[in-house]
């Protein structure tokens, strides 16, 4: 176990590593960069499948945990570990980034720069999901945001320096939030570190007031939820997709949308249980309006990067609703759906960006019949409809089908209209199938070409495998979350139901599998006043 113990650091390094090498290494031509590419990521991958196995369910704590000092005298250091959440998003992260490197064959201008950024992009997010230091985690978080610019900006299709400059302005408003917010964290604290561990540990003795948590968790919630196109913090999302190319289309939808929750849940749930029950029966309202929304933008679409973009916005108001229901079949449930979701919306964007490099339009009706030319291409591009639209099979069903049991008992007119986002899915998704796949094949696409051999059937032959062993077998995935998610709501939410009695009156008496919480604002006269609902 040692050895698996000393690799996590090098899920980072290596990208890292690698695009240092790019950088070094004498221009002999586009296939030496992609040849170390895709050499990279995918020792990613095999490190990843490695600390899957290797993780000790039975065993309710991080592990392969390594922490050195950086700025003792802030409190900051280099912390890394998983849990079974982190564990679940990192396998997620490594097959989407090798898959991506796979796709990645249709950049032809500037390879080497290309490359360059996607394995800082991807070493990025390897940080912010093995971090366990708040400073390290959003060193991390902002260095993500640096190679998306470019990478849309310079590789991307329509409208990309407009895509570029929104997505940055955005994510970038929502982290300086996010920021006042854990720098918040760190002073109140009082115990000069930015160790999540140390605050969490501390915390269970001497939480923070509930008059602190209710103003600090939203900027938590808010802030990083713009990353995770919470609405009304969305309309920088879709437009991203379509523009970037396709590699970033599947890193962006699958797993930097994921960040958002996957931080949420880390410092929100953990440092501001009280404050996550006052600001997440709001985001269960929230949610809902990003999966009808979405769904019925989705269905209004003719451009298909943008049918899967605001598909991508819909479902992941199924994620927040989970997250809203703090009990641990809702956030199972949510870990799962991210997995889920992420390795799905890849395939589909890797599937709409095969298309486009052949006929160089992504408009519904302009194609048409392609089934008859793409049969493996179409085969994968059901299969992932069939997976968005929940089919019993594959890894999404089992997904929305926890979320939604634990969803009901608290938020039932919620859960009704999040089914309903279902049926509209699986109407604009089969549409979509249709249109593109089957009727007339038109003659100016008589001559393309399917997937052939190995390497480019791999990347989408591996998305849907994943997603079908998932499916199929769901326990090896959800043996893995669940003790972490238990743990939570063990260690910090119960705990929590000492302090919290009820909720204001704005957000109504809501069941949020925790007692409301009671705030304790300063007296005038001195001390606290306790404030309920």
């Amino acid at each position: 176990m040692v050895y698996v113990q000393s690799i996590l650091p090098f899920l980072t390094l290596i990208p890292l590593i690698g695009a240092g090498l790019i950088v070094i290494s004498p221009p002999l031509g586009n296939l030496n960069s992609r040849a170390i590419a895709i050499a990279s990521t995918f020792l990613t991958l095999a490190l990843s499948l490695l600390l899957f196995f290797a993780f000790d369910s039975s065993l309710n704590e991080y592990q392969f945990r390594i922490r050195l000092p950086w700025i003792p005298s802030l409190g900051i250091s280099y912390h890394v570990a998983l849990d079974g959440i982190g564990v679940a998003m990192v396998l997620l992260h490594a097959i989407l980034s090798f898959s991506g490197a796979l796709v990645s064959r249709s950049i032809g201008q500037n390879v080497r720069l290309y490359f360059i950024f996607y394995l800082i992009l991807v070493a990025s997010i390897f940080g912010v999901f093995t971090s366990l230091d708040l400073f390290l985690l959003y060193l991390f978080y902002e260095m993500a945001v640096i190679p998306l610019y470019p990478l849309i900006g310079i590789w991307g299709s329509q409208n990309r320096e407009y895509a570029a400059m929104k997505l940055t302005l955005y994510i970038s408003l929502g982290a300086v939030v996010a920021l006042v917010g854990l720098l918040a964290l760190y002073i109140a604290s009082g115990l000069n570190t930015f160790d999540l561990i140390e605050l969490a540990q501390s915390l269970k003795s001497k939480p923070f007031s509930g008059y602190f948590q209710m103003w600090c968790a939203p900027l938590l919630i808010f802030g990083f939820g713009v990353v995770a196109s919470l609405w009304p913090f969305h309309s920088w999302s879709p437009i991203g997709y379509a523009a970037a190319p396709t590699a970033v289309s599947m890193l962006h939808a699958g797993v930097l949308k994921k960040m958002g929750i996957f931080i949420t849940i880390r410092l929100v749930i953990t440092l501001l249980p009280e404050g996550a029950a006052f600001w997440l029966p709001i985001v269960s309202v929230l949610c809902v309006v990003n999966i009808l929304y979405g769904a019925w933008a989705a269905m209004a679409q003719k451009d298909m990067k943008f049918v899967i973009g605001f598909s991508s916005v819909s479902h992941m108001g199924y994620a927040f609703l989970g997250l809203a229901c703090l009990n641990q079949t809702g956030l199972t449930g949510t870990v799962f759906f991210m997995f889920a979701h992420g390795v799905m919306a890849a395939l589909c964007f890797a599937l709409i960006g095969f298309i486009y490099d052949q006929t160089h339009t992504r408009m519904i009706a302009d194609l048409g019949g392609l089934a008859k030319q793409l049969p493996y291409i179409s085969i994968c591009f059901v299969m992932a409809a069939f997976a968005s639209s929940g089919l019993p099979g594959f890894a999404n069903f089992i997904s929305e089908i926890l979320i939604f049991f634990s969803a009901w008992s608290q938020y039932p007119w919620q859960t009704v209209l999040a089914i309903f986002g279902i049926v509209v899915t699986a109407t604009y998704m089969l549409r979509m199938v249709r249109d593109v796949f089957y009727g007339s094949l038109k003659p100016e696409w008589a001559k393309l070409k399917d997937a052939n051999g190995f390497g480019q059937k791999l990347p989408f032959g591996l998305l849907v495998l994943v997603l079908l062993i998932f499916g199929f077998w769901p326990s090896l995935l959800l043996d893995v979350i669940r003790p972490s998610t238990e743990a939570l709501i063990q260690q910090y939410v119960i705990p929590a139901q000492a302090g919290i009695q009820s909720l204001p009156p704005l957000w109504g008496k809501v069941r949020m599998g925790v007692r409301p919480p009671t705030f304790i604002l300063p007296h005038k006269g001195g001390g606290n006043k306790i404030m309920r609902g």
